[in-house]
């Protein structure tokens, strides 16, 4: 199959998680049969163009651990997730998660590569990129790694693997067993259907450059699953007992990785613990913005205010979301009521803006890893109405390659101001989309302020604020405007999506 032209996306592109198994299952209940990645019918294509998505990252289509499906088909700690999941599961539906990759090979029940590369031919046909996983930090214990580069892994000593048995695999071989240490988080326990890969050993980086290569033949670009596990740093906190006094390498995995593929390739960062800079410094275009996500789910308004003062460049590398895989649904943590500010937030702001498959319809079932797909849910009318109307307005040319500025607020009699966030759009062309104003109230109180804009507003003119959101047009004076601010007063957890045009 000839090689795909480089693919360029726009400013501020918006991205769909597809969990790739839990999808083809639920084609195939859909259409009443088997469905792999070549079956997948056209109409389900062209339903995510239209709704504007620049990338689509199909989730999980790589060769799963028969080792890891295993561990979690008798590990009875997950079983209360799965019947939460899939009341009457089978073991059968217990597939082994994607993040235990046995081989850099779409798993038999996704398809083919030659599968692979249709699904990216069908997206590119609708100027859509692919974006598939990367797993950094580890690989499933039945890798053929395992066996054939044992040195491509952390290991232990006897006298480890009596301080924490539960920290190692046991590989039995013709002498002494070799002790392999499960992958891990260093806050959280080792992830038992994984090995740790030694980013200390050039072999096994070597290995892992040329697997990026082979990826790379097949899609747009990659979401590195915990990137900051093997930065230098973070590597030798989390390892320096079992790295023998071993020095870091001179240089960040992640700067040869990059350097070793095409520029236009995409790299997208799963990264926490305030390392979206540092990873960005080595050449990813997009990080996560959890911190972001949290400060919403938390609701601490100064945190968000203080985030949305970021740089320029930080901004706009910035992943924005309301749920992804690793997160619990955003129906059941946000709920309706605070869908209108949040949703409108998520898809105006700067950066990738990162959707979930089911979100857009109201799911709230969070599907555990290992599981081949949820309880069916009914969708929500009212949620998937809102989605279509704020991804279509979000969708506008100015929201892409018009500049991006944060308002200033003040009190408009009381204190309330803190709880809203306001920002402009603005483009230099002359169309009615040139300039936008986006208020948000984030609090469950009504609130109100007056939004400070000096851009395009002139004292001699008189303006229609026509909030898109709601159709509803405001005759405002750009006298009181310059003087005083706009005046906005908002319900608790609700919007303006203004489009600003003389009259």
């Amino acid at each position: 199959m000839p090689v795909p032209s480089p693919f360029s996306y726009r400013p501020h592109p918006h991205l769909y998680e597809i969990n790739a198994w839990a999808w083809l299952e639920e084609l195939s209940a859909k259409y009443s049969r088997r469905i792999s990645l070549r079956d997948v019918p056209a109409a389900e294509w062209d339903e995510i163009a239209r709704l504007g998505f620049d990338f689509v990252w199909l989730m999980g289509v790589w060769e799963r651990s028969p080792l890891g499906r295993k561990f979690f088909q008798t590990d009875s700690s997950s079983f209360t997730g799965f019947d939460q999941a899939l009341p009457g599961w089978k073991l059968s539906q217990i597939v082994g998660s994607p993040y235990s990759v046995r081989q850099y090979q779409p798993d038999p029940r996704i398809g083919s590569w030659a599968d692979l590369d249709h699904s990216r031919a069908q997206l590119r046909a609708r100027r859509i990129g692919l974006i598939l996983d990367f797993v950094t930090n580890h690989t499933a214990p039945d890798h053929p790694w395992v066996s054939a580069h044992p040195e491509y892994y952390i290991r232990g000593s006897q006298a480890d693997f009596r301080k924490d048995p539960s920290a190692f695999f046991l590989q039995e071989t013709s002498g002494e067993p070799n002790l392999f240490a499960h992958g891990r988080d260093p806050y959280f326990p080792p992830w038992r259907d994984t090995l740790q890969l030694n980013y200390f050993e050039p072999s096994a980086r070597a290995a892992l450059i040329a697997e990026l290569r082979e990826v790379s033949n097949h899609c747009d670009g990659v979401r590195c699953d915990m990137a900051m596990l093997v930065l230098n740093d973070i590597f030798v906190r989390t390892w320096s007992s079992l790295l023998a006094g071993r020095k870091p390498p001179s240089r960040e995995f992640w700067t040869e990785a990059i350097a070793a593929l095409p520029r236009e390739f995409v790299w997208l960062a799963e990264v926490y613990w305030n390392c979206e800079a540092p990873v960005q410094s080595l050449g990813f275009q997009f990080t996560y913005d959890k911190g972001l996500y949290d400060a919403l789910r938390d609701g601490h308004i100064d945190e968000i205010h203080s985030r949305l003062g970021a740089t320029a460049t930080i901004q706009s590398r910035a992943v924005r979301f309301l749920e992804n895989h690793d997160e619990a649904r955003a129906a059941s943590i946000f709920g309706p009521a605070k869908l209108e500010a949040l949703a409108t937030f998520i898809a105006t702001l700067p950066g990738m803006r990162f959707y979930h498959h089911g979100q857009l319809v109201g799911r709230k079932i969070h599907l555990p890893m290992p599981l081949a797909v949820a309880a069916p849910e009914q969708p929500d009318a009212a949620t998937r109405k809102f989605y279509e109307r704020v991804l279509q307005l979000s969708n506008e040319s100015v929201f892409h390659s018009g500049k991006w500025k944060l308002l200033e607020i003040s009190s408009a009699t009381d204190d309330t101001f803190r709880n809203l966030v306001a920002y402009q759009w603005l483009s230099s062309d002359a169309n009615k989309d040139a300039n936008k104003i986006v208020v948000v109230n984030l609090a469950g109180i009504t609130s109100q302020g007056r939004v400070r804009i000096t851009d395009q507003i002139s004292s001699a003119s008189q303006y229609t604020f026509l909030d898109q959101l709601h159709d509803v047009p405001y005759p405002c004076s750009g006298a009181e405007i310059t003087a005083s601010g706009l005046y906005v007063r908002l319900d608790a957890f609700r919007a303006h999506l203004f489009s600003i045009t003389p009259r």
